[in-house]
């Protein structure tokens, strides 16, 4: 389980079909063999541990359903520890568990901030609302607006500053994880409403 603050930014030494190589500083610090670590929000596990990187593996549905096939050598991807029982959530439960890969559709100054539009695949329409938490490259954020086909983001400075969604332009990727609380809200309300459906038929029945 994560939060969604990022660590650090890694960058990607090697790129490989069955594994990542990642320089790191700080996560470094207390991470080890086995460890889950979320890198762009994909929840991996550590295969190999130096001193100043890790390696992780990873699978073909992995590289199908995220962004990594179109990593390089050289670039920045965002850093987690899995979250510590004593620790403080000062994002939102994150799995780790990417459901889709959505390209930006326009970004805008805003202020300090920097407003993000992202295509919204329609699988997740239904998970994602205005004001609520969304999860982009493993940054936890507030969803601002929602169209039937997209919806948009606002990034705080820090978050630029601090997280590789500072570099997002237009036509990027970015890996998307929808609040695990609302996906399971709308899947108890969708069994319910079947439920009630089966209900009513079988007495109209008789």
């Amino acid at each position: 389980m994560f939060t969604g603050i990022v660590e650090e930014q890694g960058v990607l030494r090697q790129c490989e079909e069955t594994g990542l190589v990642i320089s790191a500083k700080h996560i470094l610090q207390d991470l080890a063999v086995k460890d889950s670590v979320a890198v762009d929000g994909i929840c991996l596990t550590v295969t190999q541990l130096g001193e100043d990187g890790f390696r992780v593996d990873t699978m073909p549905e992995t590289l199908r359903r995220t962004r990594l096939a179109s990593l390089h050598a050289g670039e920045r991807v965002n850093l987690e520890r899995s979250l510590l029982a004593n620790g403080r959530m000062g994002g939102h439960m994150v799995q780790g568990h990417v459901e889709a890969c959505s390209p930006v559709l326009a970004t805008r100054e805003d202020g300090i901030g920097l407003d993000v539009v992202i295509a919204l695949p329609p699988d997740l329409r239904p998970y994602i609302v205005p004001k609520g938490f969304i999860a982009l490259n493993g940054v936890s954020l507030t969803v601002v607006d929602v169209w039937s086909d997209r919806f948009s983001i606002s990034l705080i400075p820090y978050t630029r500053e601090y997280t590789n969604l500072g570099q997002a332009y237009e036509g990027m990727f970015l890996n998307l994880e929808t609040d695990i609380v609302g996906r399971y809200v709308a899947r108890l309300l969708q069994s319910q409403s079947t439920q009630f459906n089966a209900s009513r038929d079988q007495q109209t029945l008789v």
